[in-house]
């Protein structure tokens, strides 16, 4: 229900819409072998290297053949090997000399805050190729990355991704929403047949889907706006399932599903159809199935409803992603010119701030001084931010009231001179020795306040001291308003005619003061090595 849509836009995609019987017969046979493949993962003597728990199923495999390793990075080190996906966890066997090592387990169904995402690697731990997925948790000590060698495209990394990301989100789900027995294994068995489909398309096609991850169940849901509602109504459905099961001890007549009406075959029917079974709690069933959700006739269930509302929504995000897309440019200076066209209007109103406060303009500064101060005086200002908001809501009603069916005015940007290889280059390294300089006047700043709480300087530490002693007996006895108001005149009247001489001298000795404290002490230790056993 909630992938059907999207597993009919894959077959229809080189079609216009239409599906023609030579496809989806070909997707039939893809569907047929990639059952008839992991049936026989299911059976091979790879179960006992591995020591599964009970009702654990294999799901895929990959790194057995040679030409096509898995490459395990650990730190700088890579070690090839095989990598396999049950419905439970994930597996890496190493390569050794003669045979596979002892397979390391990476948990997907315990809470454990699992983070699995696509990462970038390289020899001697250079990012260079996009072609690995990185898995981590609290239960190791350091990120394990997997890497999918591959000569063009990164495709068998976007597989293995989706389908690692589809077992860790059932298990989310499951957990989320306390399921057991024969619901825990529809769930399980949902996200299984996913994966199923997600195959087939690729052993019929010979290739992935642009985004493979909208064919799986949990994983598309809980990338949907709104998928937390579509998990919500299939769980409402899943529980049932549990508790009808132990009413019955196992089994469904024909007279009880005729009677409450029409319910549609569940996941684990299928499996079992299939010829998989779910040992842990999954209880048994007949070949009727078991009754998971109602199908209304001429009306939608609160499933589809949710699917639906869903679906449209995700149209709108795609519509909005597209225009992001679009105005993205590249290069530093390109995106710093877009960026002050954009605050323009900002930039501006800073500007005639600063003008006010150079005094350049008697009339206009002390009008702005007077109107201010009494605002601050009269208790206004707490008006000031509703009275911004109400400002911004009038007039984006107003905009869209005039504007309607009208284009938005594109931003119009003075391109920067272009820029070769070298040139940008050199615009980055000037940009990062700018970040640098003001991470270390940042450090020396906070290293030098950390030497006046500690009276590194007492001279310095007792006037600081002195000074908040005095801020402090004024904060308390002035109320809050006069309070405002003399550090708005103090900073406002800096530079006027009458203060500029008095204001450069106390500004020259508050420097000098400051450059006379000494910084805080600092030692750099290195990190202690120790070596990895593997």
């Amino acid at each position: 229900m909630i992938t059907a849509c999207n597993l009919f836009d894959v077959l229809t995609a080189s079609n216009r819409g239409r599906l023609p019987f030579l496809i989806y017969d070909k997707y039939l046979g893809g569907l047929e072998k990639a059952i008839k493949t992991m049936k026989n993962q299911s059976v091979s003597s790879h179960l006992s290297s591995l020591r599964l728990d009970k009702g654990e199923m294999i799901i895929d495999i990959d790194g057995t053949v040679t030409t096509q390793p898995v490459l395990q990075h650990l730190g700088i080190s890579a070690w090839p090997g095989r990598l396999t996906l049950t419905d439970h966890a994930l597996y890496f066997e190493a390569l050794g000399i003669v045979s596979y090592d002892k397979a390391k387990k990476y948990d997907l169904s315990a809470d454990l805050k699992q983070v699995v995402k696509p990462e970038l690697t390289g020899p001697w731990g250079a990012r260079l190729f996009d072609k690995a997925v990185l898995y981590k948790s609290i239960s190791i000590p350091e990120p394990v990355v997997m890497e999918f060698p591959e000569l063009t495209g990164h495709s068998r990394r976007d597989y293995w991704l989706a389908i690692i990301e589809e077992i860790l989100c059932v298990h989310q789900f499951i957990r989320k929403f306390h399921l057991e027995g024969v619901g825990q294994a529809e769930a399980l068995s949902k996200a299984v047949l996913g994966i199923l489909r997600l195959r087939a398309i690729r052993e019929a096609f010979h290739i992935l889907p642009p985004h493979p991850e909208r064919l799986l169940t949990f994983n598309f849901a809980e990338k949907l706006p709104g998928g937390d509602l579509i998990l919500e109504a299939l769980a409402e459905l899943l529980p049932s399932v549990d508790a009808e099961s132990t009413k019955n001890d196992g089994g469904y007549s024909s007279e009880k599903i005729e009677k409450n009406g029409l319910y549609s075959v569940s996941a684990v029917a299928t499996m079992s159809n299939l010829g998989f079974m779910f040992t842990k709690g999954s209880g048994t069933t007949d070949e009727l199935g078991l009754p998971v959700g109602e199908v209304l006739v001429g009306e939608w269930t609160p499933l589809e409803r949710a699917v639906m509302q869903s679906r449209n929504n995700f149209k709108k995000l795609e519509e909005a992603q597209a225009t992001i897309d679009g105005v993205k440019v590249d290069g530093i200076d390109t995106n710093a010119a877009v960026m002050k066209e954009l605050l323009l209007p900002v930039i501006q109103f800073a500007k005639w701030l600063q003008f006010l406060a150079s005094w350049e303009d008697p009339l206009k500064s002390a009008t702005f001084c007077t109107i201010f101060s009494y605002t601050i005086y009269r208790n206004w200002l707490g008006y000031a931010l509703p009275c911004f908001l109400l400002f911004i809501a009038v007039f984006m009603l107003c905009s869209r009231y005039f504007n309607q069916a009208k284009p938005i005015n594109e931003v119009r940007v003075t391109a920067p001179p272009p820029q070769n290889t070298v040139e940008q280059l050199l615009t980055l390294q000037q940009a990062v020795s700018q970040v640098e300089e003001l991470v270390q006047a940042g450090n020396i700043v906070l290293l030098k306040l950390r030497a006046l709480l500690l009276a590194a300087f007492p001279q310095a530490s007792e006037r600081a001291a002195l000074v908040l002693i005095l801020v402090a007996i004024i904060v308390a006895c002035l109320p809050l308003k006069i309070g405002v108001l003399i550090v708005f005149l103090e900073i406002f009247t800096r530079q006027m005619p009458l203060r500029r001489p008095s204001t450069d001298r106390m500004t020259r000795r508050l420097r000098e003061w400051w450059f006379s404290i000494p910084a805080a002490p600092v030692v750099l230790e290195k990190p202690k090595e120790e070596k990895k056993k593997k």
